[in-house]
């Protein structure tokens, strides 16, 4: 199927907005800061090594379904919308259980889905939570010493590779709405995470990876948000290399020292709800939010109140609500999750590409975050339904996969093998 005819529907809502700038120096860097991993062997965190979604190596099979390219396929106990994450020969996830009162770590071996081990957190009562997100959709991440899991009230803690708690840190009854999603980070030896809440002051916090003692914390007056902390690295406007935590929230975009948490700059101009975490290319950072509210192309690197100076171009709608966007050389692209809508942008200049719909029209439809190998891009829906698309200037959807089970997990991409979690199991496809 090929078109090179964009759909009417939100074209004009999308109302490009070109705004004055200072010139970027010709010096300036951006870029998402890697997972210290392998990217070839590994996929430690939430979106992978790179933080965005782009897959390293080659042989990973574009077709499947419940009875093509199925290595095995395993039961989940409980429920949970956290990715898998890879490190060696073992699969992590968390689950919940017995409506959110248990949270667990899983362990699984690579090559059979064997399960290895299973830890539960320490416990506590479950925060209300919203039954599309449940209390296990936060991805944990690892160094390949410990593996680390953020439960919400049931607190944040550190695991060997073999299961056994090595810290955990509890933060009382906390009052997210709709429940926890955010995903722990690791920079260097620290590990940082964002809780947004409503009657308590909102945080982000960063941890001793040994030991889980809190460096610092830093209050924020953002209320509702569900969004990932990005790493990224930049080189400022007088040529200095710093690296920066950014938070895509609530009215703002927010960056923070990751040494001591003093806010760096903020952009405004997000909406009320946010949850896709940000991608980072061509000197620009992209920040998204929903329901389908505006896009931000913003220049890190700067000081203060940068909605004036840094952002470089707005789209005013047809952002994501849910799903991150997807940066792929000269391109970004989005689904618009409340309609089924890809949009697909010049990321340098923000101009309209092309405007396709993936399927059938659905509200909240998409969840998982796409992912980029092999020149196509992977989008899943929520019934599980995979539409891969070619990567360039025209829309070309080469097939759609059914692996005929509710998705809502983002996969995960190893030594060519995908690792895909449903509703109750984890699949291992390749050839």
């Amino acid at each position: 199927m090929t078109s090179k005819t964009p759909i009417r529907l939100f074209v004009a809502a999308l109302l490009l907005t070109a705004l004055a700038v200072d010139p970027a120096p010709a010096n300036e860097r951006a870029r998402m800061t890697p997972a210290d991993a392998d990217p070839a062997e590994t996929w430690p965190r939430w979106r992978g090594p790179s933080g965005q979604g782009e897959v390293v190596g080659s042989g990973y099979v574009d077709r499947w379904g419940p009875d093509e390219n199925v290595r095995w396929k395993v039961a989940v106990p409980g429920n949970g919308n956290s990715s898998p994450i890879v490190w060696g020969d073992r699969i992590f996830l968390t689950t919940a259980e017995s409506a959110g009162a248990k949270r667990s770590v899983l362990a699984f071996d690579l090559e059979t889905g064997k399960r290895l081990w299973t830890t539960a957190a320490p416990a506590a009562n479950p925060e209300r939570a919203y039954p599309k997100n449940g209390h296990a959709s936060s991805t944990p991440t690892t160094d390949g010493e410990r593996v680390y899991a953020y439960f919400g009230n049931h607190g944040l803690l550190a695991l060997d590779m073999d299961g056994e708690i090595v810290w955990h840190k509890s933060f009382g009854e906390l009052n997210a709405f709709h429940g926890t999603a955010s995903s722990p980070l690791l920079l260097g030896e620290r590990l940082i995470i964002v809780q947004e809440q409503q009657r308590s002051p909102s945080f982000i916090a960063a941890f001793d990876r040994s030991t889980g003692e809190e460096l610092w914390r830093t209050e924020r007056e953002t209320q509702v948000g569900w969004s990932s902390p990005a790493a990224i690295s930049v080189t400022t406007d007088d040529g200095q290399e710093r690296d920066e935590i950014v938070v895509n929230s609530q009215h703002h975009v927010i960056a923070y020292a990751p040494e001591d948490g003093r806010e760096l700059w903020r952009a405004s101009g997000t909406t009320f709800e946010v949850i896709p975490s940000p991608v980072v290319g061509h000197d620009l950072l992209f920040s998204t939010s929903g329901r389908a509210g505006p896009t931000l192309a913003i220049r890190p690197g700067g000081n203060g109140d940068v909605t004036d100076s840094r952002i470089v171009w707005t789209a005013a709608k047809g952002s994501p609500f849910v799903v991150a966007p997807m940066l792929v050389g000269d391109y970004l692209y989005m689904v618009n999750d409340m309609a089924s809508v890809i949009t697909v942008y010049e990321a340098k200049a923000g101009e309209v590409v092309w405007q396709e719909r993936l399927g059938e029209r659905m509200r909240e439809g998409f969840s998982a975050a796409p992912v980029a190998t092999g020149g196509k891009i992977f989008f899943t829906n929520d019934n599980g339904e995979t539409f891969v698309i070619k990567e360039g200037p025209d829309f070309e959807l080469l097939h759609v996969n059914r692996i005929g089970e509710r998705t809502i997990a983002s996969p995960a991409l190893v030594g060519g093998v995908w690792y895909i979690r449903t509703d109750g199991h984890l699949w291992a496809i390749g050839s």
